[in-house]
C-alpha cells in the first residue's frame, strides 16, 4: 500500500503558505488560452450538430460521450509516461499539440458523422495526454496546505479562457452564419499560442530522485490498495456515471426555458462566470473544512440544477439560475477533486494517481452521455429528466453515507 508524503519538500518550502507559484500561474496561462479554443467548438458543436446536421439526440450523445470518453486510456498512458520519465512538461505538451492540430481537421471532415466523431476523440486524446501531467506540475510545485487554493487559482485562470471561447464562437457566428471554417482555423490558433506560452514558459524540476515508489503501471494500480484512495476513485466515478455532460445540460436548459436556440452558444458563458468568480474562494474553502465535503456540496448543487429543468416555460429567470448552480458545481468539484487526490498519493506517482481517479470519471461520463442520448430520444423529456435526478440522487446517498 503506498501512502503520500504530504510534507513541503525542498522544492517548495520557500513558498509562503497560500503564496501561488509561477508555475501555477504559467499553467494557468496556458490552460486560458486553449479553454478558448476548446470552449469556441464546445459552444458551436450542439448549434452545428443538432439544428445545422439535424441529428438525432441519440447520435448526439455517442458523439458527446465519445468526446468525454475518449480521453480514457491516454489518460492513464500520459499520467504513467510522465511519471516515468519525470517529463511531466513534454507529455502535457504533446497533449496540447494534439488538441491544436485536430482543430484544423474539423473543416476538412465536413458534415460525416464519422469524420467527426473521430476528430472529436483525437481532440480529446490531446486532452487525455494532457491533463494528468498538468495538474501533477500543478502539485509538485504547490505546497500541500495550498493545495486547494492553487488548484483554484488554475481553475479560474482556465475560466477566463472557458468564458471568452463561447463568446467569440457567438460574436463570429453573427457576423458570417452558420460557417464552420472559421470557427476552428480561429480556435486552431488560440491552441497554438497556448502551445507556445507551455514551451518557453513553464519550468518544471526534473529531479531524478522523488520519494514514493518507482513509476510503473502496476505501481499506479497498486495504489488503490489505500482504502481512502480507493473510495475518492470509486465514488468519484459512480457520481460521473450521474453526471450529464455539460452540452446536454446546456441543451435541457434550452428546452426546459423556451429561450430561442439561437442563444445557446451563449450559455457556457453562464456557468464559465460564475466559475470564474468562485473557484478560487471554493478552492480557499475547501483546504480549511475539507476537499471531499466540498466536492460532494457540488454535486448537490448540481442535483438542483436538474430539478430546476423540471419546472416549465421557467424563461429566462429559470436559465440564470441554473447556470449559476452549474457554475458553482464546477467550482466545487473541478479542481477541488485533483487537491484532494494530491495529497493521497506520492510525489513519484502523483500523475499516475491522478490519472487512474480522471480515467474513471471520464469512462462514467461516457456511459452517462450515450444513456441519457438515448433516453433522451426515445423517451419523453420529463422522464429523461427525472431518470437523471433519481441517479444522482442515489449516486449522493452512497457517497455520502461512506466515510
Amino acid at each position: 500500500m503506498y501512502v503520500a508524503s504530504v510534507r513541503p519538500t525542498n522544492r517548495v518550502r520557500g513558498h509562503l503558505r497560500g503564496k501561488v507559484p509561477g508555475t501555477v500561474l504559467a499553467l494557468g496561462t496556458v490552460s486560458l488560452l486553449t479553454d478558448v479554443s476548446a470552449e469556441m467548438v464546445t459552444a458551436f458543436m450542439p448549434v452545428y450538430l443538432l439544428f445545422t446536421l439535424q441529428m438525432g439526440y441519440a447520435q448526439f450523445g455517442v458523439l458527446d460521450g465519445l468526446y468525454t470518453g475518449a480521453t480514457a486510456v491516454l489518460r492513464l498512458i500520459g499520467g504513467h509516461v510522465s511519471d516515468r520519465t519525470h517529463r511531466h512538461k513534454a507529455v502535457a505538451a504533446t497533449g496540447y499539440g494534439l488538441s491544436a492540430a485536430t482543430k484544423l481537421l474539423f473543416p476538412l471532415v465536413g458534415a460525416n458523422a464519422f469524420g467527426i466523431g473521430a476528430t472529436l476523440a483525437a481532440d480529446r486524446a490531446g486532452k487525455g495526454l494532457r491533463t494528468a501531467p498538468r495538474d501533477a506540475l500543478i502539485s509538485l510545485a504547490t505546497p500541500a496546505p495550498s493545495l486547494g487554493t492553487a488548484f483554484g487559482v488554475h481553475r479560474t485562470m482556465d475560466t477566463i479562457g472557458a468564458l471568452l471561447g463561447p463568446l467569440v464562437t457567438f460574436l463570429l457566428l453573427q457576423q458570417i452564419g452558420m460557417v464552420a471554417g472559421p470557427v476552428f482555423v480561429i480556435s486552431a490558433c488560440f491552441a497554438a499560442v497556448g502551445l507556445i506560452v507551455l514551451i518557453a514558459f513553464v519550468r518544471e524540476n526534473r529531479t531524478r530522485s522523488t520519494p514514493g515508489p518507482r513509476p510503473s503501471i502496476k505501481a499506479g494500480l497498486a495504489l488503490l490498495k489505500n482504502a481512502d484512495y480507493r473510495k475518492v476513485a470509486i465514488l468519484s466515478a459512480t457520481l460521473g456515471l450521474a453526471t450529464l455532460s455539460d452540452a446536454f445540460v446546456f441543451i435541457l436548459i434550452q428546452k426546459s426555458t423556451a429561450i430561442s436556440p439561437s442563444y445557446l452558444p451563449l450559455l457556457p458563458l453562464g456557468t464559465a462566470l460564475v466559475f470564474l468568480l468562485t473557484a478560487t474562494p471554493l478552492g480557499i474553502v475547501a483546504d480549511k473544512i475539507g476537499r471531499w465535503r466540498v466536492f460532494l456540496a457540488g454535486h448537490v448543487l448540481l442535483l438542483a440544477v436538474y430539478v430546476l429543468l423540471l419546472a416549465p416555460n421557467s424563461g429566462y429567470l429559470g436559465m440564470a439560475i441554473a447556470l449559476l448552480l452549474h457554475g458553482l458545481f464546477y467550482a466545487a468539484t473541478d479542481g477541488v477533486l485533483s487537491a484532494r487526490i494530491s495529497t493521497l498519493v506520492p510525489e513519484s506517482l502523483r500523475a499516475s494517481g491522478l490519472s487512474v481517479v480522471q480515467t474513471g470519471q471520464a469512462l462514467a461520463r461516457l456511459v452517462s452521455s450515450v444513456a441519457f442520448g438515448f433516453l433522451l430520444q426515445f423517451a419523453t423529456f420529463g422522464t429523461a429528466v427525472y431518470s437523471a435526478v433519481a441517479a444522482l440522487l442515489i449516486a449522493l446517498v452512497i457517497a455520502w453515507r461512506l466515510p
